[in-house]
């Protein structure tokens, strides 16, 4: 494990168990499509590190960097067909991240919603919570399993099938702005916002469907920045970096 994914000694984390979505983009690195070896390498690193502060790690992966359903179904694609291609996109790319994560020795069970035997488990819900409380790194692939839902609606589910304390929503910027703060350099961040001012102001951290579960469940997302070393750490420590979105209202 590397040092700079490593956590503090003697520190505790604020979570025991939890899910972490990324998006298939998260796996392209600089390269314009696929997946980067690097950068799947340093992303099983700091799921190691959590793992080795007796944390529960589930993830759910997107499959963007290899296809996109709605980006297809706009182009023509019947949509159901565009996006059970895009279900298989998430499984190339759980496998990948399993090979990354048992190269750094984290055991880890992929777990799909469409059946493949030959590759991974299919989905059963005490099967997935049984590795976890055996210190297994879970994938959960191929979304929901069904067209016109996304694999952020797919992290939400999981997430309360499996009864995560929160959803880590890594991306590319450290946390939700009033604005894209890559075009907008006078973008703010927020600390912490509502799941109602979320889709009153139409932000773009999960879909629609996924903020209305969480919400529905009060089940919290912390947004940040998967891109830097050890951040998958901070969050579990209760380090204020990114932004987490929950029930309660606040200003800005």
């Amino acid at each position: 494990m590397s040092p700079d994914s490593a956590a503090p000694s003697g520190s505790t984390p604020i979570y025991k168990r939890v899910l972490l979505k990324l998006s298939g983009e998260a796996l392209m690195g600089e390269q314009q499509f696929g997946v980067d070896p690097a950068v799947a390498t340093r992303i099983a690193r700091d799921v190691g590190a959590i793992q080795s502060l007796g944390v529960e790690t589930a993830i759910v992966i997107g499959g963007g960097n290899i296809f996109r359903g709605l980006a297809a179904s706009a182009r023509g694609m019947d949509r159901a067909t565009a996006d059970y291609m895009g279900m298989l996109a998430t499984v190339i790319n759980a496998l990948a991240l399993q090979d990354a994560l048992e190269q750094q020795n984290v055991v880890t069970r992929v777990v799909t919603a469409i059946e493949m035997r030959a590759v991974a488990e299919p989905f059963i819900r005490r099967r997935a919570i049984r590795h976890l409380e055996k210190g297994r790194v879970v994938i959960f692939a191929a979304g929901t399993g069904n067209p016109y839902f996304t694999t952020d609606t797919a992290a939400a589910l999981r997430a309360m099938e499996i009864k995560a304390e929160v959803i880590l929503k890594g991306t590319k910027v450290d946390g939700i702005y009033t604005a894209d703060p890559m075009l907008d350099p006078h973008a703010t961040k927020y600390t912490s916002i509502s799941y109602l001012q979320v889709l009153e102001r139409q932000l773009k951290v999960m879909d629609a469907t996924a903020i209305s579960l969480c919400m529905d469940n009060k089940l919290p997302i912390v947004v940040f920045n998967l891109r830097q070393a050890g951040n998958v750490t901070r969050v579990i420590l209760g380090d204020p970096i990114g932004t987490t979105v929950s029930h309660e209202l606040v200003g800005g």
